[in-house]
């Protein structure tokens, strides 16, 4: 039991068993347990640093990812501008030929009607002389005599 003045042989052993137990439970639960936590606490800071640096790696790939997107439809752009340009200066020539193709196709037209227009008036001319001699020679009731047919007064040819 307890009594005042305290027991010190008793006192002693329960500070010497405590001091055992405290040995005991130190080397068997409380380092064990303590290193457990300190191994736990370690793979908690790699696992941060790990997820830190992944989030690192994924910004940086996805802001990659937006600067190459960002180039290929700039690039886009400008090729589509540059075949725009060219199919509309290839239509620019190719109207500008047709224009030429046109133009010549016109003067050769225009060519060939006046020259069919000069063979129409020759033959006007000459059958409206011939008219007029057959009219003359009949009014006249005589062959004339010294007629030229084949000139030109006109100078048409």
């Amino acid at each position: 039991m307890l009594s005042i003045p305290p027991n010190w042989g008793v006192f002693a052993t329960l500070i010497v068993s405590f001091l055992i137990f405290w040995f005991i439970f130190r080397r068997l639960l409380f380092d064990p347990f303590l290193r457990l936590l300190a191994q736990r606490d370690e793979r908690l800071r790699e696992l941060r640093e790990n997820a830190e640096r992944t989030l690192r790696e994924a910004r940086e790939l996805e802001e990659r990812c937006l600067r190459e997107l960002s180039e290929a439809r700039r690039n886009a752009l400008v090729e589509r501008e540059q075949a725009r340009r060219q199919a509309d200066e290839e239509a620019a020539e190719m109207v500008r030929k047709a224009r030429e193709e046109v133009r010549e196709m016109v003067e050769k037209v225009q060519r060939e009607i006046d020259t069919k227009l000069k063979e129409a008036y020759l033959q006007v001319e000459q059958l409206s002389r011939s008219l007029a001699l057959d009219i003359a020679e009949r009014a006249l009731g005589r062959p004339l005599k010294g007629a030229d047919l084949s000139s030109n007064p006109l100078n048409l040819q």
